[in-house]
């Protein structure tokens, strides 16, 4: 048995005015998922558990199969673990932002979705300059970044993700509480540093969005979890350009399959993320594929953008895969569902339940017309604990 876990980040979503109060899921055209709900199992998870920030933290690890309420130390340890930063004891991850600011109000929290090569040099011109204030910088893609402090106090910081706060006033969501004075600080002192750097005006000249701010947010401490192939006896791969994602795999044991092209955006390589599952079910029992642009659709209010994501992710990935597998000729399972929905009307997370369809070889199905929000709404079967999913799935195959 082979299976293939396919994950939208925040494809889930609520009724839009302008698509005529219907969701993307709604009025987007997708085949393939549509197939795999009518011809399998479908019902809805919690993969945020009460009390935590929606995210592709939590979400994800849920998805994964793991008890946030037990693993969870914040989202940057995972981001560090993708990077194969090692968090000694007393050492505190935060995830750092090249974002946009104008006239105090969060334009932009990703610097027009600014290119790697571009935020490298910005970060590599922070850390040169504001080393000295006991932080140490990390580039990653695009505006993703980290930052580690050395200090138990930094776990407890109040911080906001920029993403939550986009078209709104700064002010009142810079960081609060212990260790806040050195963040607010380096914030600050990242505007000079930053403006005056070539990079931006290289951008400004472009017509493009300039990165004018580091934000810190999403800090944690180190985490670990049981690996996942002692946990469900499965050696799994994982395949993502999100950092997050990889450094969650990493942690539970995944090997992670690079493929070309592949960006964390619309242009990013689809069908490669597709073919790359195949061929890595050669030598692995289980293989999740994580496609960010959905998400980032969502994060920009930008409903058209986010249908388009969600059918060239049916077309290419879905489509692709499920076609792949008929042509390996075995028995197997595929599971798709995504971490959160992610609200276009707000343009952040929300911590509704998400809808997932899934189909194993020789499973009854159980009727549902299509992949989507109302299709599914009268499903019964409900995961409370979304982490549970992971071995409801695992369990429709076994014999």
């Amino acid at each position: 048995m082979k299976y293939v876990v396919i994950l939208p980040d925040g494809v889930s979503d609520v009724p839009i005015a302008s698509l005529g109060n219907k969701t993307p899921l709604e009025v987007a055209t997708h085949p393939n998922m549509d197939w795999i709900a009518r011809e399998g199992l479908t019902g809805w998870a919690h993969t945020i558990p009460q009390g935590f920030k929606p995210g592709s933290d939590v979400g994800c690890m849920s998805v994964f199969g793991y008890d946030p309420r037990t693993h969870f130390t914040g989202r940057a340890p995972l981001e560090a673990a993708a990077q194969g930063i090692s968090l000694r004891n007393g050492d505190v991850a935060f995830r750092c932002n090249t974002v946009t600011v104008e006239d105090g109000i969060m334009a932009d929290y990703s610097a027009g979705h600014i290119d790697t090569q571009d935020a490298v040099e910005l970060i590599k011109a922070v850390h040169e300059r504001l080393k000295s204030e006991g932080l140490h910088f990390y580039p990653g893609v695009s505006y993703r970044h980290l930052a580690l402090a050395h200090g138990a106090d930094f776990a407890k910081t109040q911080c906001t993700p920029p993403h939550d706060i986009s078209g709104q006033p700064i002010a009142s969501h810079l960081p609060t509480g212990p260790g806040s004075d050195l963040l607010r600080r380096v914030m600050e002192a990242s505007v000079t540093i930053l403006k005056e750097h070539p990079v931006t005006q290289r951008r400004l000249h472009a017509g493009k969005r300039p990165a004018t701010m580091l934000w810190f947010w999403g800090q944690g401490t180190a985490a670990s979890f049981p690996p996942f192939q002692r946990q469900y006896g499965l050696r799994g791969a994982c395949i993502s350009a999100v950092d997050i994602v990889r450094g969650l795999g990493r942690l539970v044991g995944f090997d992670i399959i690079q493929v070309p092209g592949i960006t964390g955006y619309f242009d990013t390589n689809y069908k490669g993320k597709a073919d790359y599952a195949l061929k890595a079910l050669d030598d692995h029992d289980f293989v999740l594929i994580h496609i960010e642009s959905t998400d980032e659709a969502g994060h920009m209010g930008d409903a058209k953008k986010k249908i388009q994501a969600i059918e060239d992710t049916d077309r290419l990935v879905v489509g692709t895969v499920l076609e792949g597998l008929k042509r390996r000729g075995e028995p197997h399972a595929v599971l798709l569902v995504c971490d959160h929905p992610t609200s276009t009307a707000l343009k952040t997370h929300i911590a509704e339940p998400v809808p997932f369809a899934l189909y194993v070889t020789g499973v009854e199905k159980d009727g549902a017309s299509a992949y989507n929000e109302v299709a599914i709404k009268g499903s019964r079967r409900r995961f409370e604990n979304g982490f549970e999913l992971m071995g409801f799935f695992l369990r429709q195959s076994a014999p």
